[in-house]
This record gives C-alpha cells, sequence and structure tokens, in this order.
C-alpha cells in the first residue's frame, strides 16, 4: 500500500456505515480520530508520516464525511461504542488512539470504557472538559459581532466553495494544501438547487455541541495510561474588517480572560493526569498537526516509541 494514497473503505458497525482511512504500516496500530466537522482525510499529510513503525488509520465519526448520518448516537456513550466496534470488526486488541480537537471527549470516554483497548492516549489540542470554555467564550466581546461583507453568490461548484471558505476563516487559509481541497471535497453536497453546502446537518452539530460540549463531564479514567496533551497557546489576528475600539477590546479580552483561561485549563487536564507529558505550543494552531507538523511528529515519535 503506498502511504501517500491511503485504502478508503467503509465499516458496519453499531447499525451504521463508518468510513475509514487505511494507510498500511508494520507495527502498532495507530488510530486517528477527528474533530467537529472534520473527516478521515484531514490527517492525509500527517498520518502517514508513521507508516514505517505503525499502522495507521483514521476513522469518520458519525454524521461527518463519507460516513453514514443517523438522526440519533450524538453522544459520548454512543460515539465511544462506535469506535470499540469498529475496532472490533478490524480485529484491533489494542490501539494507540490520537484525536483532534473534540475528540477529547471521544479519547477520555473511550479509555474510561475500555481501559484494556488503549496503549496510549495523544490529545492533538483536544479539550476533554468545554462546559467553562462555553461560559467563558460567551462573554467574548466580538461574539455577536457581524462582519459586513459585499454579498457573492451561493458557491456553485468546489471551487467556489473553498474560495468562501478561505475568505471566511483567514486562519485556514495559511496553513491550506492539498489535504484541506480532500478534505473538504468529502464534507460538501450539492442541494437541489445545485448549490453547494455542508453535508453534515446543523441538526447533529447541535446535538453534538450539546452533547459533547455543553454538558459533557469527563468521566473517571481509573487506569493510568500514558498520555501526550498538545495545547496550541494562539491569538487570533483580527482583520481590518475589525474598528479599533473592536480590536482594543478584544486585546483586553485575551489579555485579563482568555490567558488566565489557558493556564487553568492545561492545569486542571495536568491534575486528572498527573502523569500525562504536555506541550504548550506558543503561537500555536488549533489545527497543531499541520501548522506545526514537524514540532508535533517529533514529539509524537518519541512519545510512541518510548
Amino acid at each position: 500500500m503506498n502511504p501517500s494514497n491511503p485504502k478508503s473503505d467503509f465499516v458496519h458497525v453499531n447499525g451504521i456505515r463508518l468510513h475509514y482511512l487505511d494507510w498500511g504500516g508494520d507495527g502498532r496500530t495507530l488510530i486517528f480520530l477527528t474533530g467537529m466537522g472534520s473527516s478521515a482525510y484531514i490527517f492525509g499529510g500527517f498520518a502517514s508520516l508513521f507508516t514505517d513503525r505503525f499502522r495507521v488509520l483514521a476513522l469518520t465519526r458519525r454524521g461527518h464525511g463519507d460516513s453514514d448520518t443517523p438522526e440519533t448516537g450524538y453522544d459520548a456513550d454512543t460515539l465511544t461504542e462506535d469506535i470499540h466496534q469498529f475496532m472490533n470488526a478490524l480485529n484491533i486488541d489494542k490501539a494507540i488512539v490520537a484525536g483532534h480537537s473534540l475528540a477529547g471527549v471521544e479519547l477520555t470516554h473511550f479509555a474510561a470504557t475500555y481501559p484494556e483497548r488503549v496503549e496510549k492516549m495523544v490529545y492533538l489540542d483536544a479539550l476533554d472538559d468545554r462546559r467553562k470554555e462555553r461560559v467563558i467564550m460567551e462573554q467574548h466581546p466580538l461574539r455577536n459581532m457581524q462582519i459586513k461583507r459585499e454579498e457573492s453568490a451561493p458557491p456553485h461548484s468546489l471551487e467556489e466553495y473553498i474560495a468562501t471558505v478561505k475568505r471566511d476563516v483567514p486562519e485556514f487559509t495559511r496553513i491550506w494544501s492539498e489535504v484541506w481541497d480532500e478534505e473538504i471535497s468529502h464534507g460538501v453536497m450539492v442541494n437541489e438547487e445545485g448549490i453547494f453546502i455542508d453535508k453534515m446537518p446543523a441538526s447533529v452539530e447541535k446535538m453534538m455541541v450539546e452533547n459533547l460540549i455543553n454538558e459533557y463531564a469527563p468521566k473517571k479514567v481509573e487506569t493510568i495510561i500514558p498520555i501526550l496533551s498538545f495545547y496550541g497557546k494562539r491569538k487570533r489576528k483580527l482583520t481590518d474588517d475589525y474598528t479599533d475600539e473592536q480590536k482594543a477590546a478584544y486585546e483586553n479580552f485575551h489579555q485579563d480572560v482568555i490567558e488566565p483561561f489557558f493556564s487553568y485549563m492545561v492545569a486542571e487536564f495536568q491534575g486528572r493526569f498527573p502523569h500525562a507529558k504536555i506541550v504548550v505550543i506558543p503561537g500555536g494552531h488549533h489545527y497543531c498537526f499541520m501548522a506545526q507538523e514537524k514540532l508535533v511528529h517529533d514529539e509524537m515519535r518519541k512519545f510512541l516509541l518510548d
């Protein structure tokens, strides 16, 4: 198997069909889990770096990408069972599990529920307790601000859709690559009017936010499992769409609220997992495995081979 061209396949588990990518490789199994809104393709440029020592897979969560989108099952118990049955279907007895962003919930919940199936865990800027974050962000001075932009026609092609994403999310633009093009292509669909729209329904996103962000309290992990956790310490760069007053309000909020909360968040995780190795990345990106690929790869490899 060519590591740069993974096998795309499906498994029928827990009553649904889940999509996954298999980069091949020899050795222990390394499974990547995605953040909310992403599919297995988001790891296209990173996962293959580990195939010399590991068998590497990435799973697309229900409601995402090419996986089925049932009306229910977007809670920690069901998503954990999806992963459990996925491993059973592929005859994987034990695995190293690495998760990005919202997958932090699945990492912790899976380790607490099936500790015997987890060898090591890697949190890629992945939070498993976001209840306080929600309260903090409700105070954000720019939370309800709408940026006025020239109206553009709805995207009638993938290229137009990608152009809209780049315009609306500048943080993605600076780390854009062919991986993003492939990722986006599996996260959209064409509606009856020929317009490209998000494949994941708003109802699914709402359920995940309610179940995994607003209400989820991390399940206690009784077993000591080796953990590596990356935190991107970042500061949003505001464009000229914002006024000087709005920029000043954000600067004050970042210094007085976000910075202390970041320190609290890291300390809280370390308190629950005192044995965990934590890597804070100054100027880090939420997609640290892309923006700071070498650093994350080197730290992961050292941790996994130790």
